[in-house]
Parts: structure tokens; C-alpha cells; sequence
């Protein structure tokens, strides 16, 4: 369980295809914290540590879990979102994230605002996922409060502490993004269409 404030971010250092897995090696401020089996969530997804050193440390993320977010996407260098399992007790600064991705959503507008950024972002409606005004969305593992809710798309407004430290800063129209809707949000959608 995750909370969506994002601690640091990691450069990814290597991705080596193992049969229809894919093993990603990473480098973060957080790798000496880290213990083998604890789960961590990269851009949103929660994966597994498997292997450490003492600046890297490396997750396996299995075919389902590259078909359901854009990790086929990641490549060497590139900045990832990284945020450790909530510690029982502790605040819950952001809003419930399970880590479990539920589709890829693509940016269609980055806008600076004097000040903050706006982003759009739109996604596969035939999924039946559901944005709703000032309710939560995770957008790369970021929790963030959603605006102009449509059918098929949101936006989210983004501060400058949020822009500096995780990767929304190289968001641009095209952007292929990881979204997790609202757990209660898609109880309440599931109830509502099995009626």
C-alpha cells in the first residue's frame, strides 16, 4: 500500500529482457534502505526488490505487468518515481495507491501557468474507469486531485515542489503515463454496472 507522495527519483542504470520478464536495474538515493522483498513503486507500479549493491538495486516485472503500464517504454537514464510501501501508523499525506496500474493514459497538454502546470491527459474510455471533479487519480505513482473531469479525460494542476521532484517535468504531449483510478471510486463504478 502507497500513498502517492513520491520520496525521490531513480535514473534507470540497466533493462535486461529474461524470457518474457523484464529485470531493471536502478540507482536512487533510497537503495541503501532497501531490503531484498520489499516492495517498491516505480512510476506507480509496485515491484519487488531482488538485488542490491550499494547504489543500485534491481526489480523484475513479469508480462502482465508490461502489458498493463508503460514499462515497455523505459529505457536507460530515464527518471522513475519511487516511493516505498506506508509504514503502518504513519500519516497518509496522499490518498490510498495499491500500486496495481490500471491503464496506460496519454498527455495531451503540458502548460506552465505562471507558476504551476496543467497537464490533460486522456485514456482507453471501453475500460470503464471513471475520473470524478476534485476526486484522486495517481499519474506515474504522483497522487493528485483531478480537474475538468470528462468521459475520457482529466486534468491535474501541478505545483512547483511537485514539478522539481518527480519526473512530470519531462511530461510532453505524447507522454504515454501510468494511471491508477480511485480504489473506492472503481467499487462504486463495479457496483454500479452489475446492477
Amino acid at each position: 500500500m502507497f500513498t502517492g507522495i513520491i520520496e525521490t527519483l531513480g535514473t534507470i542504470q540497466e533493462i535486461k529482457k529474461e524470457n518474457t520478464n523484464l529485470q531493471i536495474t536502478i540507482n536512487s538515493s533510497i537503495t541503501a534502505e532497501l531490503k531484498i522483498d520489499q516492495s517498491v513503486a516505480h512510476n506507480g507500479v509496485c515491484l519487488t526488490v531482488i538485488a542490491l549493491t550499494d547504489t543500485t538495486y534491481s526489480v523484475t516485472a513479469i508480462d502482465e505487468t508490461i502489458k498493463k503500464t508503460n514499462l515497455i517504454n523505459w529505457k536507460t537514464g530515464d527518471l522513475i518515481n519511487l516511493e516505498r510501501a506506508m509504514k503502518l501508523g504513519d500519516r497518509l499525506d496522499g490518498h490510498i495507491v495499491q500500486g496495481h496500474v490500471d491503464q496506460i493514459g496519454t498527455c495531451t497538454s503540458a502548460t506552465e501557468t505562471n507558476g504551476s502546470w496543467l497537464y490533460t491527459f486522456e485514456y482507453d474510455e471501453n475500460l470503464h474507469n471513471i475520473t470524478i471533479e476534485k476526486g484522486s487519480i495517481t499519474v506515474n505513482g504522483v497522487s493528485l486531485t483531478v480537474i475538468n473531469s470528462k468521459k475520457n479525460q482529466f486534468s491535474v494542476a501541478i505545483i512547483p515542489y511537485t514539478y522539481e521532484h518527480t519526473n512530470f517535468k519531462n511530461f510532453e504531449v505524447g507522454t504515454k503515463i501510468n494511471l491508477e483510478f480511485d480504489v473506492i471510486g472503481k467499487y462504486v463504478s463495479r457496483l454500479y454496472a452489475n446492477k
